[in-house]
């Protein structure tokens, strides 16, 4: 076991606390907010404290922090409690580079649209325009904003009520948002953001509508297995039942496992025929990995 090194937040510094604690919280949703003050002038800002909080009412929440560094106050905050409404945008790779420009301290008045080269959309229910380049876009009033501190580092969250949602039609598919279609990026710590490709997502079946047996109702032979991960005993135990050996299956693996049990012996068989029935997990073959499982 990886020993592991305590930081405190009370006798550390700020800053240091706050680059680590970012680093591991990882990745995030990115809001890239448009407000206006109460002159009119736009302002638009990128914020990683963000998130969906529920669904009816439908509320997305984000959090423009107090600046670490001179404990300043930024222009979203300073919008949204004068005028109370907010445009909160998803951030597809397409458009990751104007996010990121657009973040740079303007001072107040300038229009982040115009800075970062992105199009300004007029809204149907809210003030702030929204961001025509944007994959999806939620219209929001701000129900409430909670100050979590005076200090640098302070959050403000911000919880907003969806008035209405736009999504590109294009990565609409059979009534849900497709993923890679969309191709979000996230923030992670420092200078580096993470982009949701294909190769990187996968699936996993959750377990609401059955309950899952749980690890602790595996065999001790394949609970305490030197090969399987933890991650390929809670696939195992997302099962309602023990399953049982199937001759069908068996005839089809017949050969492989003869041969396992005729060239390995003792807990080094056990070790290898854990080892065919972990790429079969991993490539989502449960049902063929019990078997296996079950032949030893």
């Amino acid at each position: 076991m990886i020993p592991l090194k305590t930081f405190s937040p009370i006798t550390g510094q700020t800053a240091a606390f706050h680059k680590l604690m970012l680093s591991a919280v990882a990745p995030r949703p990115i809001a890239f907010v448009s407000t206006v003050d109460e002159e009119g002038k736009v302002n638009l800002s990128p914020f990683s404290f963000f998130n969906a909080f529920s669904s009816n009412p439908p509320i997305l929440v984000f959090s423009p922090a107090r600046r670490v560094r001179d404990n300043t106050t930024k222009h979203t905050l300073e919008n949204v409690l004068k005028v109370p409404e907010c445009v909160i945008h998803i951030v597809d790779f397409a458009i990751v580079e104007q996010m990121s420009l657009s973040s740079t301290e303007y001072e107040e008045g300038v229009n982040e649209f115009i800075k970062s080269g992105l199009t300004e959309q007029p809204s149907e229910e809210v003030k702030p325009p929204r961001v025509m380049e944007a994959p999806v876009a939620f219209e929001c009033k701000v129900r409430e904003v909670i100050s979590l501190g005076d200090n640098g580092g302070a959050g403000n969250m911000v919880v907003c009520e969806v008035l209405k949602m736009h999504v590109r039609e294009n990565i609409l598919r059979s009534g849900t948002i497709d993923p890679v279609l969309l191709d979000p990026v996230a923030r992670m710590g420092g200078n580096w953001y993470a982009r949701l490709t294909e190769e990187s997502l996968f699936e996993i079946p959750k377990p609401l509508s059955r309950k899952g047996i749980g690890v602790d109702q595996l065999p001790e032979a394949i609970r305490e297995s030197n090969v399987l991960t933890g991650n390929n005993l809670a696939r195992l135990a997302n099962v309602e039942e023990m399953p049982v050996s199937q001759l069908a299956f068996l005839e089809k693996y017949a050969k492989t496992i003869e041969k396992i049990k005729g060239k390995h012996h003792g807990e080094e068989r056990q070790d290898v025929i854990h080892s065919l029935a972990k790429k079969l997990l991993e490539r989502g073959d449960v049902e063929e990995a019990w078997q296996v499982l079950l032949a030893d």
